[in-house]
């Protein structure tokens, strides 16, 4: 949080909900005006890194050979589940595992080619967020939804659709709070288990019919990026349907998609909530009218973001980097693989300009956040409502202005 101070009138304490979010803008109308000086600073100094160092900003041999063992695994996972299992609880460990294979598709090879950070050939990095629409997804949906909306807007409430669930979560204090988000906390972990699939047959199809994301308009896809839309979705129901059912029961196919498909849907899920909705995060709220943030871009990035882990190389690999999703929002074209050593210069530049760096020193302590926070925001809150300079609102740190009823 950039440093400050606020007038805080100690009588506008009142117990309601904070406000539901406002009309959503058409995606790019929302600007962002404070200051560009702490992200021309960034910019500097990790110039000097990759001239010092000379190493390549985009991937290197590393990424390559994370990408061949990972789509080895998924390969040799779905020929085992083919030929060679034998009984309930092998199919159930090897869909447990392409399970794991496709989330780590998604995570590392998918993620920095969308983002143009797997390579500094353009077309290698196009090939390899095809992935995506190979696993069930829609790399053209995932652009606009994602590196657009979600990278631009992080946690402003309408602009963001990565922060909705629906009525049937609140991730944010500005959605609408219903009696049964109070055990949000509990059910909400089954939800992100069924993420995958909502995403698999329902969500693509349906945006890209609407021409909406949230409510945010987007160009429906065209030419070539309208027919692999559909090649891709039809490549995946076959893999995943049609071929497995000429070799097994339809209910095994089945019951074996549905475990796998859990685990990509917990995978991804818990992966983007400890960046980004957790009790440290800020979730400002546009200004003005016409409606724009108050505070700029950079700073932003980094008061509505968290890392995790980041001492942990083994987590590092699995999740493709974004455990250090601080740095992946400032510097979205650079490969993941330069995380670790970013994060100091970032982590510095931080304590300079007064912003705080939030980190999570471990997974576990990150889920622990998150289920606080989904907590705290299932129950009835106390708002302390008062001015400050991210925008507006109401401070949204649990026990300090805002505190359970």
């Amino acid at each position: 949080m950039m440093a400050h101070t606020d007038s805080v009138d100690s009588t506008a304490l009142v117990s309601t909900e904070l406000p539901a979010p406002p009309p959503r803008k058409a995606a790019g109308l929302l600007k962002f005006k404070g200051s560009g000086q702490f992200q021309a600073e960034l910019k500097r100094r990790v110039d000097a890194y990759f001239v010092e160092t000379g190493l390549p900003r985009r991937g290197n041999w590393q990424i390559w050979l994370k990408a061949i063992i990972i789509l080895a695994t998924l390969a040799a996972s779905y020929l085992t589940l083919l030929f060679v299992v034998q009984n309930w609880w092998q199919a159930g460990l090897v869909s447990i595992l392409m399970g794991f294979a496709i989330a780590g598709v998604g995570l590392n090879i998918q993620h920095d080619g969308g983002h143009n950070a797997f390579s500094e050939r353009g077309w290698v990095n196009k090939l390899m967020a095809y992935t995506l629409d190979l696993i069930g997804g829609s790399s053209y949906q995932w652009h606009w939804k994602h590196g657009v909306l979600h990278h631009t807007y992080t946690n402003i409430t309408g602009h963001d659709t990565d922060i909705e669930l629906g009525a049937l979560g609140r991730l944010s204090p500005h959605q609408p709070r219903y009696w049964f988000h109070r055990f949000q906390h509990i059910y909400v972990w089954f939800l992100y288990c069924l993420m995958a699939v909502k995403w698999h047959l329902v969500d693509d199809y349906v945006e890209m019919a609407r021409g909406k994301l949230g409510g945010n308009p987007v160009p429906r896809p065209r030419g070539w990026n309208l027919f692999f839309f559909f090649f891709g979705k039809a490549f995946f129901l076959t893999v995943a349907f049609v071929i497995p059912m000429l070799f097994h029961p339809v209910l095994v196919v089945l019951a074996c998609y549905a475990i796998a498909a859990s685990v990509v849907g917990i995978s991804l899920a818990v992966v983007f909530q400890l960046a980004h909705c957790v009790e440290e995060a800020e979730f400002p709220m546009p200004v003005g009218d016409p409606e724009y943030m108050a505070g700029a871009w950079a700073v932003h990035q980094v008061e509505t973001t968290a890392d995790f882990g980041r001492n942990n190389p083994v987590l590092c690999w699995l999740v493709g980097g974004l455990n250090f999703q601080i740095e992946h929002h400032l510097l979205p074209k650079i490969c993941h693989i330069h995380f670790p050593a970013l994060s100091k210069i970032v982590e510095k530049l931080c304590a300079e300009h007064g912003i705080t760096y939030h980190e999570h020193k471990s997974f576990a302590a990150g889920i622990g956040s998150h289920y606080r926070w989904l907590k705290f925001l299932g129950k009835p809150a106390k708002v302390t409502a008062h001015d400050d300079n991210h925008g507006g609102g109401a401070s949204l740190m649990p026990g300090k202005e805002m505190t359970p009823a």
